[in-house]
């Protein structure tokens, strides 16, 4: 299988509200950055693949305005999923993989503050059952939440540390909207309260991918992504056991993520990883994913789960998946990480996994 590699990663500075800035005037200084990183141009990019929300904009086929900051002409090599940016990542990966592509550049941006961004979530449900009650995305949380607190596998004492913990993070991460441990907050939606949910964000990410040689002559320390995987449960939250994610765990299985360790049952030894990124908008979120990766108790002990502050410290909908991407890249190519795990989210509740292995060069 050829080597794939994330070369260069940029985002923007997440906001709250850029009602002054357009998708295109938000985006065009990420897709610069990261390509300037490479030393490419947009036509030396072979693929280019994005990931949007025409339910966020409010109008159809909005990502081909976004077309307009890449350059689409010359005609260009192009493709879009309705997804997280992780998403595109994948198919982009899937590109090169066949020999279709050399490099390809990935980008995703979301601006969540026009609307309401949790009535805009509810479209994504059952639109028989579900949709018309309108039940959302932090009510759907504080379900799972409670679903975790009565089966006695976590409690708010321990969620309200999962939200100091990672906004504490985001503390040295100058693109985060939220930085530093602050108050809890107010109940929001029982036993959730404010500072267990994610903030509004508007903001954007971009990802250059290169093989083999390729991506060794863009940079010096690339980060290969040796594993990608992604599953998805059942649609309705209902007819699943919302305390656990065995999409997660396949995922990770199918990564590759599992065979580094000495007992692949996960009773036993840790993962050789040192940085998790875990796309986890809820803190609630975060245990039931970190048990599904076997992240708790021993096997735990040595990684950084979040270093970057997470989707708790910025949630840009439909960026945030990739940023988990990026910033465990990043990381790799700073030199602060050997080998990271980066986890991506779609659904409600955890419905859908995406799960990749980056490692840096044999030192």
């Amino acid at each position: 299988m050829r080597e794939v590699a994330v070369v260069a990663f940029g985002q923007s500075r997440h906001v709250r509200d850029s009602a002054e800035t357009s998708e295109v005037e938000m985006l065009m200084p990420v897709l610069q950055d990261v390509l300037a990183r490479t030393g490419l141009t947009a036509g030396e990019i072979d693929f280019t693949c994005s990931g949007s929300s025409d339910y966020l904009a409010g109008r159809a086929f909005s990502f081909t305005m976004a077309l307009d900051g890449v350059g689409a002409w010359p005609p260009i090599s192009e493709s879009h999923v309705e997804m997280d940016g992780a998403w595109a990542l994948y198919e982009a990966w899937v590109k090169i993989l066949t020999g279709e592509a050399e490099t390809a550049l990935v980008y995703a941006y979301g601006k969540s503050s026009p609307g309401e961004v949790r009535d805009v979530l509810t479209r994504q449900l059952d639109p028989y059952y579900l949709a018309p009650l309108w039940p959302d995305s932090v009510a759907l949380a504080a379900l799972q939440a409670r679903a975790l607190i009565d089966a006695g596998l976590t409690d708010e004492r321990e969620l309200a540390g999962i939200a100091a913990r990672s906004r504490a993070a985001a503390a040295d991460n100058p693109y985060a909207q939220l930085r530093g441990a602050g108050p809890i907050g107010e109940p929001l939606a029982a036993p959730l309260h404010t500072g267990d949910c994610p903030p509004v964000s508007d903001g954007a990410a971009a990802v250059v991918l290169a093989a083999g040689d390729t991506a060794r002559r863009l940079t010096e320390r690339p980060a290969w992504i040796r594993g990608l995987d992604h599953r998805i449960e059942a649609h309705s939250p209902g007819v699943r056991d919302l305390t656990d994610s065995p999409s997660t765990r396949l995922a990770a299985e199918r990564a590759g993520y599992f065979a580094l360790t000495h007992d692949l049952k996960g009773t036993g030894g840790a993962p050789t990883v040192d940085t998790v990124e875990l796309h986890a908008p809820f803190t609630s979120q975060e245990v039931v994913l970190r048990r599904a990766l076997n992240l708790d108790g021993p096997a735990g002990a040595g990684i950084r789960i979040n270093p970057s502050g997470g989707a708790l410290a910025a949630n840009p909908v439909m960026a945030a998946g990739l940023i988990r991407i990026g910033e465990a890249a990043a990381r790799i190519q700073r030199g602060e990480s050997q080998r990271a795990l980066a986890h991506a989210t779609s659904g409600p509740c955890l419905q859908q996994n995406l799960v990749a292995v980056l490692e840096g060069e044999a030192r």
